[in-house]
């Protein structure tokens, strides 16, 4: 394996373009990136409801895991030895001192200490980390006119959604870790929702989705890409992944087509080690390519709509948030297509050693990733 790696570098110091130091930033990220797993945006929400009874009931959905790993770390602990669903409850619990020194609430600028309640549930599958579900509730202070909201126990963006009633369509404000949230009239209607704000957003989610999140995607998409350096053949594949990821995208998300991510994600993982393998034993596209490429779309679109429904979707820009979500996923996979051909592409590719140089063994560690990912999948 090292002699092929060694083989893509000398080809492409051959390049007029300086592709070699970048093609060891991806080898290497290839090798390390084995344990990174996709969809990690969207890990934490949090929704303010405010009641008719002068109270309001915060609810914060988050990785208990990951969240009592912090907790530990802040109070100066090891990893906790256990992530059974009750040891993690217990933890949160006894941290509550620590917890609370990052979470705030204020009415007209004054901190209230409201109760709080701890729980954690497996994931809705058994391949989903426990979930950790913390509710904060109290009465809302006589004659108090503004609300702010501040979280930092996340580094990553969430959205925050206030509402009056249940029935009231929420405000949502995405808000990065540690971030205060604007102040939130309790008297005046509902503000109105900034569509091309919530259009940015989604449009950005969906990107980060694909680069820097989404490695498995991102080896995919390489992997149609390496067998033919021609712009037509690439143009085919992408198109049919394309339609195809869209399709289930859009049903998943709108609840006519439901497979437990315990099928989708190693289904996903071995459709990126199948195009791998073929790339190794295939010196051209065939005609059962493209269908083969349209079937593995339709799993990936699955994965994305699992990201999506963490982060969920703002009621009133239901549709926008999708699309421009969707757009964002074609954005970055065009970005990884673009950055393949610079590297080695438009220069490489119609070079004699190509297909043994670079095909053949960049071909080899994706499929030994995605292997790997399928396993370990598989495992939970």
């Amino acid at each position: 394996m090292f002699a092929s790696v060694f083989g893509v570098m000398r080809s492409a110091s051959q390049c007029r373009w300086p592709a070699g130091p970048a093609l060891c930033a991806v080898v290497v990220a290839l090798f390390c990136g084995a344990a990174i797993r996709a969809h990690e945006i969207g890990t934490t929400r949090v929704s303010v409801l405010f009641q008719e009874g002068r109270t309001y009931d915060v609810e914060i959905v988050t990785d208990a895991a990951a969240l009592v790993d912090k907790l530990e770390a802040s109070a100066g602990g090891s990893p906790p030895a256990g992530t059974r669903p009750a040891r993690l409850q217990s933890l949160l619990t006894s941290f509550d001192e620590k917890f609370r020194q990052r979470v705030k609430l204020a009415f007209d600028a004054s901190d209230v200490r409201p109760a709080i309640a701890y729980s954690v549930a497996p994931g809705i599958d058994a391949a989903l980390p426990a979930v950790a579900t913390i509710r904060l509730t109290s009465q809302i202070p006589p004659d108090a006119r503004h609300f702010t909201w501040t979280y930092s126990w996340t580094f990553a963006s969430y959205a925050l959604t206030v509402r009056r009633a249940a029935s009231e369509n929420a405000a949502t404000e995405w808000l990065e870790g540690g971030q205060t949230s604007a102040p939130f009239e309790l008297a005046s209607p509902a503000p109105p929702v900034d569509r091309p704000a919530t259009a940015w957003r989604y449009l950005t989610l969906g990107f980060t989705h694909i680069v820097p999140l989404g490695l498995d995607h991102m080896l995919f998409v390489l992997g149609i890409c390496l067998l033919s350096g021609r712009a037509r053949s690439v143009l085919w594949q992408v198109s049919a992944f394309t339609v195809a990821h869209s399709i289930t995208l859009g049903l998943s998300i709108y609840g006519i087509v439901a497979v437990s991510p315990r099928i989708v994600e190693p289904l996903i993982a071995l459709s990126i080690a199948y195009v791998a393998i073929e790339n190794i034993f295939l010196s051209e596209l065939k005609s059962w390519r493209v269908a083969l490429v349209f079937a593995f779309g339709l799993l990936h679109g699955m994965g994305f709509a699992g990201a999506l429904k963490e982060l969920g979707l703002p009621r009133s820009e239901f549709v926008t948030a999708l699309l421009t979500f969707n757009v964002g996923v074609e954005a970055g996979q065009l970005a990884v297509i673009g950055a393949a051909f610079m590297l080695v592409g438009w220069h490489c590719a119609n070079r004699a050693w190509y297909r043994s140089r670079i095909v053949v063994p960049v071909s080899t560690l994706i499929a030994c990733t995605a292997v790997y990912w399928t396993i370990e999948r598989l495992s939970f």
